[in-house]
């Protein structure tokens, strides 16, 4: 397996890439790791070459740099020549903590989409409360702000197959994300949307799902427009920031016998701390793509870019992706059909 790193994507790139890859590194031996970047930089925090190339370049793509035009204009930049090795077959995916806006247009101009996608989700999956192995995959967080009912059923279909293929879940119960439980509920989009899911037989369609209740379990996949996928990932991860950071100053401002209590209560902490880190699951991917191409949080530290290389490994080891390409055509052209 080789997987294209763009080493110099992220706030703490290329440190916090390379010590990453460093851990995955022990961890998956028959993995070639090709190193995008300044090759200075990047060899300052190599412990270990093997199993490492690295192509030197000394351009890369600002987080401010607008997505498009960046793509075009800095054709040596760390990220564009990850995705032109990818798109060339001399890597099998790429994975950045950079602009996300520049690894979609990489993703969709350089690598491709699969065919009958008409525009590809970005999917995480994020974690169940009281379930430490448990999550949910949640598509679309943010790729496209607009999207029509046709979008978010091909969503469904392509993460039912992931869930399926890459997490080992035998029949994926798929929900839409409404502002109520009830078929009736929801704008326009939802309410077609709801149609089209409904009578889809290769999926296994619970019906719509409430925001309240996406941490809880009730479904295994979960489908939404964009926009609002993206509003509601960065409003539960607020959320679990604001919970983490004011339990901490509570315990800090009860004094002595509040220090005591977090001392016995660390392990629980800790544990609480990791069940709501969605890092810990991986990247997120832009799924409808050619090949795995694998998004992480600017701000990542080496444990989420090794969390994010192993589920990059398994996607490879399954090879969902080459699979979904033929299951996905086949699939849209008895929808069409239909």
């Amino acid at each position: 397996m080789k997987i294209a790193v763009d080493a110099m994507g992220g706030d703490f790139a290329p440190k916090a890439i390379v010590e990453g890859v460093m851990l995955a590194q022990k961890e998956f031996p028959d993995t070639e790791f090709q190193l995008y970047g300044k090759e200075s930089a990047i060899r300052e925090h190599l412990t270990n070459e093997k199993n490492i190339v690295i192509i030197h370049t000394d351009d890369k793509i600002e987080s401010d740099d607008e997505p498009v035009r960046a793509i075009r204009r800095k054709k040596e930049a760390s990220m564009v020549l990850a995705a032109k090795a990818v798109k060339e077959g001399q890597a099998d995916a790429i994975f950045s903590a950079g602009n996300t806006g520049a690894l979609l247009a990489a993703g969709l101009f350089i690598i491709g989409r699969i065919k009958n996608v008409e525009r590809p989700g970005l999917m995480t999956t994020m974690p169940v409360m009281g379930q430490p192995d448990g999550g949910f995959d949640f598509i679309d967080m943010g790729a496209n702000a607009d999207n029509k009912p046709e979008h978010i059923l091909q969503y469904a279909i392509l993460a039912s197959y992931y869930a399926k293929n890459v997490r080992g879940i035998a029949n994926p119960r798929v929900a839409l994300l409404n502002n109520g439980a009830e078929a009736t509920k929801g704008s326009e989009l939802t309410k077609k949307a709801y149609e089209l899911l409904a009578a889809e037989g290769s999926i296994n369609f619970t019906g719509n799902i409430e925001a309240r209740d996406l941490l809880t379990g009730a479904a295994d996949v979960v489908v939404t427009d964009g926009f609002t996928g993206n509003a509601v990932l960065k409003a539960t991860e607020g959320t679990a920031m604001s919970l983490m950071s004011v339990l901490k100053k509570s315990i800090l401002g009860a004094g002595l016998k509040g220090k005591i209590g977090a001392l016995l209560l660390k392990d629980a902490l800790r544990g609480m701390k990791k069940e709501l880190d969605y890092s810990s699951h991986g990247g997120a991917v832009l799924f409808g793509l050619k090949a795995p191409v694998v998004k992480t949080h600017g701000s990542t530290g080496p444990e989420a870019v090794s969390h994010t290389i192993r589920q990059i490994h398994t996607m490879l080891e399954s090879n969902v992706i080459g699979e979904l390409v033929t299951y996905f055509d086949e699939k849209m052209e008895e929808v069409t059909e239909n």
